[in-house]
């Protein structure tokens, strides 16, 4: 049996579809961001990044920086082991306590990414509370739908921010069933905003757990940045908080804040956490720096607004659509695959952009789009270039009629 061949015809569907993704490869300029190199057949070239998830360029930030090279000079590169097992280390503990705070909430457990924390959380909860239902909204990220199907909990799919929907639900849930209602505060590919308050009085009214994706939203909303739950006030009424250290506070890992003995149930029982080696301490460190430092200035939050309101300005202005939304995502919709990658490259090839495409299995298959997302560190003039390059390849119709 050709295994190669199988793999190859797959791949070949995969492209005959328009959704084969192919990597750019970059080398980011410390200091520079948004700006990176690109390392091409044709020779590197200097590309402006409008797709990055370092959402307030933190990666690049002295401070965190600084914290890094300090922990690396002071414990070597990595960790050593688990946590169990060597491998929990001072700043780790540091890091931990920083969340938590954050949060206001009574401890924080670490993982290895966001992914990895939703997968493991939700796998283990819904493995572990008898007869537990997962209800859980339905554009929910694939690492939460995986934690979901690994539990092998019953779970019910709710429509995607209809509280209406949420409260049928649980009705017809067993009253003394463990009930965990699963959902996001800011949807990365549509940009969108749950209506937190509604869940979570319907959640309060039938005794469940609530369970809140703050991954697109900690650094970047809230007076400390403790997401949209911060924002709000509500942060106090939701069981479990998680959050990835990988995009606005750039660096990597994830985590889950809540009581202490909730963090200490994950952390006694979740297998993506005990058998993992744990975050080298340089990135604890860099993490910890970063969220320091966001707790207490406001520059780059209110400097991104500006930077996100200037963009859609601009792009309402020149007629290009986008999804309107509350949130620092701006989805520039295409609505096919081949013409989606097709802009993508040219912007890239011709003027020095980078978006990547975004096509099924990310979104559904007629919502392709590009995601833009602007930092504090674009530019206006990056922000005009870019905008006048979408508009010279509209005005030229390379998209036809399927985005008119």
């Amino acid at each position: 049996m050709n295994f190669d061949e199988m793999f190859q015809q797959q791949l070949d569907d995969l492209a005959d579809e328009g959704n084969y993704r192919v990597f750019a490869e970059l080398e980011r300029y410390c200091g520079r961001f948004p700006k990176a190199a690109r390392h091409a057949e044709d020779g590197p070239g200097e590309v402006t990044v409008w797709c990055s998830n370092d959402y307030l360029g933190m990666g690049q930030n002295p401070q965190v920086l600084a914290a890094m090279h300090e922990a690396l000079d002071g414990c070597g590169a990595g960790a050593g082991g688990t946590r169990n097992i060597s491998g929990t280390n001072r700043y780790h503990v540091l890091l931990e306590n920083e969340l938590a705070d954050l949060h206001g909430k009574e401890a924080a457990l670490l993982f290895t990414s966001g992914y990895v924390s939703n997968w493991a959380a939700l796998g283990t909860l819904g493995n572990r509370l008898p007869g537990a239902v997962i209800l859980s909204d339905s554009l929910n990220h694939a690492s939460m739908i995986e934690g979901i199907r690994h539990s092998r909990a019953h779970k019910k799919i709710w429509a995607h921010n209809d509280v209406g929907d949420l409260e049928r639900k649980l009705a017809e849930c067993p009253e003394d069933a463990p009930k965990i209602v699963a959902f996001e505060s800011v949807y990365s590919m549509d940009g969108d905003i749950a209506p937190i308050e509604k869940i979570l009085d319907v959640a309060e009214a039938y005794g469940a757990m609530t369970y809140i994706d703050e991954v697109h939203a900690v650094g970047l909303y809230g007076p400390r940045g403790g997401g949209v739950s911060e924002r709000e006030g509500l942060a106090d009424r939701i069981t479990l908080i998680e959050g990835t250290l990988g995009k606005a506070f750039g660096v990597v890992g994830g985590y889950v804040t809540g009581s202490h003995k909730l963090c200490d149930f994950l952390r006694s029982f979740a297998s993506g956490f005990i058998f993992t080696t744990s975050l080298p301490p340089a990135v604890a460190a860099g993490a910890a720096a970063s969220i320091r430092h966001l707790k207490v200035s406001q520059i780059e939050r209110m400097r991104h607004g500006r930077q996100v309101a200037r963009l859609r300005e601009k792009l309402d202005a020149h007629g290009i659509p986008h999804l309107p939304n509350p949130s620092h995502i701006v989805p520039v919709m295409i609505k096919n695959p081949v013409k989606c990658k097709m802009l993508s490259d040219i912007l890239m090839d011709r003027y020095g952009i980078y978006v990547q495409p975004i096509n099924y299995p990310t979104v559904p298959k007629g919502t392709e789009r590009l995601r833009l997302t602007p930092s504090p560190l674009h530019t206006d003039e990056d922000i005009d270039y870019l905008v006048s390059a979408l508009s010279d390849l509209w005005s030229q119709c390379l998209l036809a009629r399927e985005v008119a």
